[in-house]
C-alpha cells in the first residue's frame, strides 16, 4: 500500500511532464505541488528545460527560485500557457474546493489568466460530491466578525482559521473563514452568493476553470480531462 505521500508524488512528477520549453507556467501551492516543483528543478538541472513560473504564494515563489526557476509576478507576463496546481477536492464535472493552503485568491487569479489549467491530487481528493472539506473563504479582517454572524445566520458553520491561536493572515493580509457545510448541493448558486457578500475577497470554489486533473493511485497514475 503507497503512502500518501507517495501518491502525490508520483501525481507532482507525472504533471511535470506537462511543461515544455519555453513555457510560462502558473505554479500552485500546497504539499502536492512541491513535488511538482521537485520535479520541474530536476528537469531544469537535467535537461537544461527553460520556462517562466508565476507563483501562486511567497511560499512557492521562494521554493521555485531555490531551485533555479526563473519567477515573475503574474502582472510581469503577457500570458500563461499552464497553471498546474492541487486541489482538496474535485468531483466527476472537474470542479473542485482549493484554499486548504490559505492562497485560493492568487492560485483563482492565476488560473483565470491561463490559457490551460491542470490539477494533480491524490486519489483521497477526488469525491462524487463537495463539500466534505471545509471551505475556505478569503476575507477582509475590517468586519470579518459580521461576516461570521451572517453566514452562520445563514446555516454556513463559519470558523475563523487560526494559527498557534492567532488568525491565519494570507498573502494579501486578510484572514480565512472555513465554512463546514459537509456538502454542496449547488456549488455554482454557492459561489455567487458568496462572491456577492460585501467584505469577501475570494471563495475557494474553482468552477469550469480546469482541463485535466493528475490523479496519484493505488493503481497507479490516471489523468481525467474534461
Amino acid at each position: 500500500m503507497k503512502s500518501q505521500d507517495e501518491l502525490k508524488k508520483e501525481a507532482g512528477y507525472r504533471a511535470a511532464d506537462l511543461v515544455e520549453d519555453g513555457m510560462t507556467v502558473g505554479l500552485g501551492t500546497g504539499s502536492t505541488v512541491r513535488y511538482l516543483l521537485d520535479a520541474l528543478g530536476e528537469r531544469i538541472k537535467k535537461d537544461g528545460v527553460h520556462f517562466i513560473g508565476v507563483p501562486t504564494s511567497k511560499r512557492t515563489a521562494d521554493y521555485g527560485r531555490e531551485l533555479g526557476m526563473e519567477i515573475k509576478s503574474l502582472d510581469d507576463v503577457d500570458q500563461i500557457d499552464i497553471t498546474i496546481d492541487g486541489a482538496d477536492e474535485v468531483n466527476p464535472d472537474l470542479n473542485g474546493i482549493k484554499g486548504g493552503g490559505g492562497a485560493q485568491t492568487w492560485e483563482k487569479l492565476v488560473a483565470t489568466n491561463s490559457k490551460t489549467c491542470a490539477w494533480i491530487v491524490d486519489e483521497s481528493k477526488v469525491v462524487d460530491q463537495l463539500g466534505k472539506f471545509p471551505l475556505p473563504v478569503e476575507v477582509l479582517a475590517y468586519g470579518h466578525k459580521q461576516l461570521v454572524k451572517r453566514m452562520a445566520d445563514l446555516g454556513y458553520r463559519p470558523e475563523v482559521r487560526l494559527v498557534d491561536g492567532q488568525p491565519f493572515e494570507t498573502d494579501e493580509g486578510n484572514i480565512i473563514i472555513d465554512l463546514h457545510l459537509d456538502q454542496i448541493d449547488d456549488p455554482y448558486a454557492l459561489a455567487d452568493k458568496l462572491s456577492n457578500m460585501t467584505g469577501v475577497v475570494e471563495h475557494g470554489l474553482f468552477l469550469d476553470m480546469t482541463q485535466t486533473v493528475v490523479i496519484g493511485g493505488q493503481d497507479g497514475t490516471k489523468i481525467m480531462n474534461k
